[in-house]
């Protein structure tokens, strides 16, 4: 078979449209949906909020309304054309390991086992078991001819040709030991950073980085670099557009508890009643908190920054002076070609058929 990039534009734009309407709550039939459609899909998406009370109606309803943004005609074709191949080759199965920290988290790898011809075998997580079947399932309402190449399983997977797998890195190693002699992409933690320089003003969308999800995100940022001498009094009262996190229990828990750990054990810190901050090295931080580490200078700090590339998913900064960063309120919303870890998925799954 050859790679049919436009019947893959065309499903997948339609699930796009599918997910606004749905976020609309427009629930009428068209030429390829049935109300009953919404519906089914409705009782997963509830299904998925009661399994799971990290998932939160505000983080899913973000979630999707991503990748209706994302899933149109416009953005796949500008995608998808950086990989026009008219190569014939028999279709491999990806067997794609999904973490379950975020709604829909394992998405991109579905849409890119599908978009690159080959057959998808998705294990999931038992906590986000139900919002990307029950996508698969509207997609093959727009596409028929991928029922025969989607299927999930709690359990092992078996019968794979390549293997695709993201977790922390205890389980990265588990993965490599089990899954290492496959052709594979293994994903371990990494983080968000930010760097503030002390001319910021607001820090609403900073905040939407550190708080979205809960910061349980590998892009979230987990710690902030800033200047010598740097007042952290403006940072702290002006990320109160989170502060609902407070009425969160899972969260709240989480800050009670890593708060009488540092009052205890006497460590100074930052308090605003529902986000701790911390001096420290470590670039990952619990749930509630926010590492910070003083900078001397920003042409020193970039050469840190490089040095600890391979622990970093994304670095936030408004000064352009920061190599390779990425302006606040953008971690949550990355395009269809920001891969996870910088490897490209597309070109690994084509790289299987001999395909540059």
């Amino acid at each position: 078979m050859k790679i049919d990039f436009l019947t893959v534009r065309t499903a997948f734009n339609n699930l796009g449209v599918f997910l606004k309407n749905y976020l609309k709550g427009d629930f009428k039939p068209d030429d390829l949906l049935k109300e009953s459609d919404y519906e089914g899909f409705d009782v997963e998406y509830k299904k998925a909020i009661a399994s799971n009370a990290w998932f939160v109606k505000e983080n899913l309803d973000f979630a999707l309304q991503q990748w209706a943004d994302l899933l149109s005609d416009q953005k796949l074709k500008a995608w998808l054309d950086g990989y026009q191949d008219d190569s014939v080759f028999e279709p491999k199965s990806i067997g794609v390991v999904m973490a379950g920290n975020l709604p829909l988290v394992g998405f991109h790898d579905f849409l890119c086992v599908l978009a690159s011809g080959n057959r998808f075998l998705g294990k999931l997580s038992s906590a986000d078991q139900y919002l990307i079947p029950a996508l698969a399932e509207i997609l093959i309402k727009a596409e028929p001819r991928f029922r025969d190449e989607i299927s999930f399983t709690l359990g092992k997977l078996n019968n794979f040709d390549a293997i695709i797998a993201t977790g922390s890195n205890n389980s990265a190693r588990y993965f490599e030991y089990y899954f290492g002699k496959y052709p594979h992409i293994i994903r371990k933690n990494r983080n968000g950073v930010a760097v503030l320089t002390g001319e910021e003003k607001k820090f609403d969308l900073l905040a939407e980085d550190i708080f979205r999800y809960f910061g349980l995100g590998c892009r979230n940022v987990s710690k902030l670099y800033v200047p010598q001498d740097y007042s952290f009094d403006h940072f702290m009262g002006s990320v109160q557009n989170f502060e609902w996190v407070r009425n969160h229990h899972k969260y709240f828990n989480n800050y009670e508890y890593n708060k009488s750990i540092l009052m205890v054990n006497r460590v100074p810190h930052f308090d605003n009643g529902f986000l701790i901050l911390k001096e420290d090295h470590q670039i990952a931080s619990p749930i509630s908190v926010l590492h910070y580490e003083y900078y001397n200078d920003l042409k020193t700090l970039n050469k840190q920054l490089a040095f600890d590339k391979d622990l970093l998913q994304c670095v936030v900064s408004e000064n352009d002076e920061i190599k390779n960063s990425i302006r606040p309120g953008e971690t949550q919303k990355p395009g269809l070609w920001d891969y996870a870890d910088g490897i490209d998925t597309m070109k690994f799954l084509l790289s299987l058929h001999g395909i540059k």
